[in-house]
């Protein structure tokens, strides 16, 4: 592997990979560049629990994005989040639950089928799985943890500026790649949850949908339950909705009626970044600087990340060892 060491300004490190964005997307990228011996940053506006994606429901999902690839990255994210499910302190667990529709659907062929006389009412198929689901604040410290290079905060103006840091720069901005790319086919979905007192559900319940304004699900987290959903687009704001908050508890509490007296503990809302499709893509911009980008994937951030990291981190390995490297 051939050195493609870049002088920077803020510590005097030489940088190979600049990675822009400290969601599940860019951490989990970083760690996959890192364990190929790169010197890596993450750059990002905010970290951690300031991100849209510490607001996320978080349960894995084989199809909640559009890309041709999609199948691939969320079986290999599903292999690696039920590996990492093995560390307590990761916060992802696991979880058998059910999943069902309102009207007649196929059955994924990865699932087994529901007697529809033990769905709830109004629900006609049904099916049930195991899949990891992830306690998203604790999961992104966990992430923080095992990249082993440097974060900082600050944002950028354009992502070329990022050159000034290292030759190559990864986009894993998520909403933000509308203003920063820019990219206008990125939209937001505005997704809330209500977080109560687990009074006792172990396993997880999602009402199968295409994004419609609500839908009914409910994950649990330990002592917690996270109640959703809705996805609403042209509403930015972060500020929960309590007509929203008081419909989920509603629709929740028709599945699992203990939820109706459940103490609330809290309120996430996040900013899905929607897009028609999934963008993971290298641009070669000349002068020996590439740009990859990684974002576009809707609900399915945790779902994707580990098997899109790998692809852009396929893409690095190609530009470093490939003659003359970069």
């Amino acid at each position: 592997m051939s050195p493609l060491w870049c002088g920077n300004s803020l510590t005097g490190v030489k940088l190979d990979v600049l990675v822009v964005g400290a969601g599940v997307a860019g951490l989990t990228t970083a760690i996959r560049l890192a364990e190929q011996g790169l010197r890596v940053r993450v750059r990002a506006e905010s970290v951690s629990s300031d991100t849209t994606s510490a607001a996320a429901g978080a349960i894995w999902d084989a199809e909640l994005a559009e890309h041709p690839d999609v199948r691939r990255w969320t079986a290999t994210s599903f292999d690696i989040l039920a590996g990492i499910a093995g560390d307590p302190s990761a916060g992802v667990r696991v979880t058998a639950g059910v999943e069902a529709s309102r009207t007649p659907v196929a059955i994924p062929e990865w699932a087994t089928a529901c007697d529809p006389a033990d769905l709830p009412p109004g629900f006609v198929t049904g099916w049930r799985y195991k899949a990891p689901v992830t306690d998203m604040p604790r999961y992104l410290t966990w992430l923080a943890g095992q990249f082993t290079g440097e974060t900082v905060t600050g944002r950028l103006d354009r992502l070329t500026d990022g050159f000034a840091e290292a030759p190559i720069v990864v986009n894993c901005t998520g909403l933000g790649a509308r203003d920063l790319v820019p990219d206008p086919s990125v939209t937001a979905c505005r997704g809330q949850l209500v977080v109560v007192r687990n009074p006792g559900l172990s396993r997880f319940f999602l009402e199968y949908t295409d994004f419609v304004e609500e839908m009914t699900y409910l994950i649990p987290q330990g002592d917690a339950l996270l109640l959703g959903g809705c996805a609403v687009f042209g509403n930015e704001s972060l500020i929960p909705d309590p007509a929203i908050a008081e419909r989920i508890v509603e629709r929740c509490a028709k599945v699992f009626p203990e939820v109706a007296d459940a103490p609330v503990l809290g309120h996430r809302v996040g900013l899905r970044p929607m897009r028609p499709t999934v963008r993971l893509e290298h641009e070669d911009l000349g002068a020996g600087h590439h740009l990859i980008h990684n974002y576009g994937h809707g609900g399915a951030g945790v779902s994707t990340s580990w098997g899109c990291a790998g692809d852009v981190a396929e893409i690095v390995r190609g530009l470093v060892s490939g003659p003359g490297g970069v």
